[in-house]
């Protein structure tokens, strides 16, 4: 370590623990009332991940083995590729408390969410030399929708620890390079392997932002060597999951779902959106406007680390809780040494230093606590609850799934409308022939069929749209699950009429088996279904 860097580190850490709590606190009071507000707004969790679920089912069914395929969602299952970690954690969670799984996917990504907050404010305070400025920049993440909307859903047992451990490993990474402190080297190999073993994306975002750690602060050949050695040595970490999914299925199972999820240079295609006008972009990606008055400030200024990051990870992945995060390091910068002065130079406002923490705290404490809140609570209690944290499913979809689950053959297939078919294999252990989750693994093209099919069938209004979708893409199924009311496919609202209930009704084609209050499932009398779907247990509808 440099002493120029010594005394830097020094200046920076004076005040102890204490101190470093004290700025966290707004970000951390914030992150837990809205991970309580979720809570209370949320009977079941927003978005999907009976996916992530049924994984960590079947790797505790196998003895903690990784498996070949995941079965139900679609014929045939669909690969076990996704990074394993959480599965297995979850899976442990599961096997050593008894939780309901669905409880599991409301309560652990809020607990992430908060936890990941304290990297964050280390990586924000060291990088730009102030706690203020990293309080700031936790805040806004703290409550930011486009961070939230990933991180504290349903995925996000998997998405919030990848976070926490990607802004860990950067956290390390600058202790690297811009102090080159070799004690961080092997905690920063770990968070890689761990980032490996949780989530691409953010084990993109990961080397992104090493590489970009590295030309800012040691373009040397050791500052190169530490980074391979990071690198290397977390593939290696990882390497019992990825040369066992090569063996199963094949390099071709990474390369293929590579671009599914708009891929490394995402970004690119929101700009084209944006060129055509603001409409073009949804709402939690307009945001992406506030820092560029940060960035032009800070290239004007000749500070060119943050606007190349903020620039890079907007234009690699298009991914708003990528480009939130660093945008937040950006607009607390510009904030406090930019807006601020001016402020000072054009009022009259003269405060001591003291006065100014305390204001400071204070009001990033009532900011944070009120639009976080805010912001979790604005869901209804409908089926699709707040639009930005829609709920996949229901209690009628669960009663409905349970009635499937112990009321027909185990070998029926079912076409499922609307989100809840995300959740439906793993809440019924029955085969939903049509949705593309973990589809991806198979490559683009079974992927944007088995997307745009889901589309196609989940806007069907008639039985006739049904029958002939289903039919013009060969699909055959036993039975059909419809929401009534509002309901969700792919995270926008929808809202059912009775006029595909009563074409179903009418249909010679259909027979409803099942029918709730939010739920009707019908049973396909065509020749084409076979003798699959008959009822196991005849019931009488509820």
């Amino acid at each position: 370590m440099t002493e120029q860097n010594l005394a830097h580190e020094t200046t920076v850490r004076e005040g102890g623990l204490t101190r470093e709590l004290l700025w966290l606190a707004p970000a951390l009071l914030s992150g837990l009332v809205v991970a309580y507000a979720y809570l209370r707004s949320h009977a079941y969790p927003s978005f999907g991940a009976g996916l992530y679920l049924l994984v960590a089912e079947e790797i505790s069914a196998a003895g903690y083995a990784l498996p070949e395929t995941i079965p139900y969602y679609t014929a045939g299952g669909v690969p076990f590729a996704y990074p394993p970690l959480m599965f297995y954690v979850v899976a442990a969670i599961r096997d050593l408390t008894g939780l309901d799984p669905i409880a599991i996917t409301r309560f652990l990504p809020g607990l992430v969410t908060v936890a990941y907050l304290v990297p964050l404010y280390l990586l924000g305070r060291d990088l730009l030399d102030s706690r203020p400025q990293a309080a700031l920049a936790c805040l806004v993440v703290a409550v930011s929708p486009p961070a939230l909307r990933w991180h504290i859903s349903a995925g996000g047992i998997v998405r919030a620890p990848a976070f926490l451990f990607a802004l860990s490993g950067v956290y390390a990474g600058l202790r690297v390079y811009r102090y080159r402190d070799r004690r961080w080297l092997v905690p920063s190999l770990v968070l890689f392997g761990l980032t490996v073993l949780t989530h691409p994306l953010y084990t993109a975002f990961f080397v992104l932002s090493y590489v970009l750690l590295f030309v800012r602060f040691d373009r040397t050949l050791q500052g190169l060597a530490r980074g391979a050695f990071v690198g290397v040595g977390g593939l290696a970490l990882a390497a019992p999951w990825w040369t066992q999914v090569m063996a199963h299925h094949g390099a071709d199972v990474f390369t293929g779902a590579a671009g599914t999820h708009g891929g490394i240079g995402g970004g690119l295609a929101e700009l084209a959106a944006l060129s055509g006008g603001l409409g073009g972009l949804p709402l939690d990606q307009l945001w992406m406007l506030a820092p560029v008055a940060g960035v032009a400030y800070l290239l004007k200024d000749g500070r060119y680390f943050l606007p190349v990051w903020f620039v890079a990870v907007v234009l690699a992945f298009g991914k708003p809780r990528l480009s939130a995060t660093v945008g937040a390091l950006v607009l607390a910068t510009v904030l406090f040494e930019g807006v601020a002065p001016w402020l000072r130079r054009e009022t009259s406002l003269s405060v001591d230093g003291r006065s100014a923490v305390t204001v400071t705290l204070v009001a990033l404490t009532v900011v944070g606590l009120a639009g976080g809140a805010t912001y979790a609570t604005g869901a209804a209690n409908a089926h699709a609850g707040n639009p930005s944290l829609p709920q996949f499913i229901d209690r009628d979809d669960v009663a409905a799934m349970e009635w499937v689950r112990a009321e027909t053959d185990s070998s029926a297939t079912f076409v499922v409308q609307g989100d809840a078919a995300e959740w439906f294999p793993q809440q019924t252990r029955r085969t939903m022939l049509v949705g593309p989750w973990g589809v991806e693994w198979k490559g683009q093209q079974p992927y944007d069929r088995q997307l745009d099919l889901f589309r196609d069938v989940s806007s069907c209004n008639s039985a006739t749209c049904m029958r002939q979708t289903l039919s013009s893409a060969g699909v055959e199924t036993d039975y059909v699950y419809l929401p009534k009311g509002q309901f969700t496919v792919r995270g926008m609202e929808y809202r059912r009429t009775s006029k595909l209930a009563m074409s179903m009704h009418l249909s010679p084609t259909y027979r409803t088996v099942f029918e709730n209050d939010g739920v009707i499932v019908f049973e396909a009398l065509d020749g084409d279904s076979g003798g699959a779907g008959s009822l196991a247990h005849p019931s009488p509808m509820t």
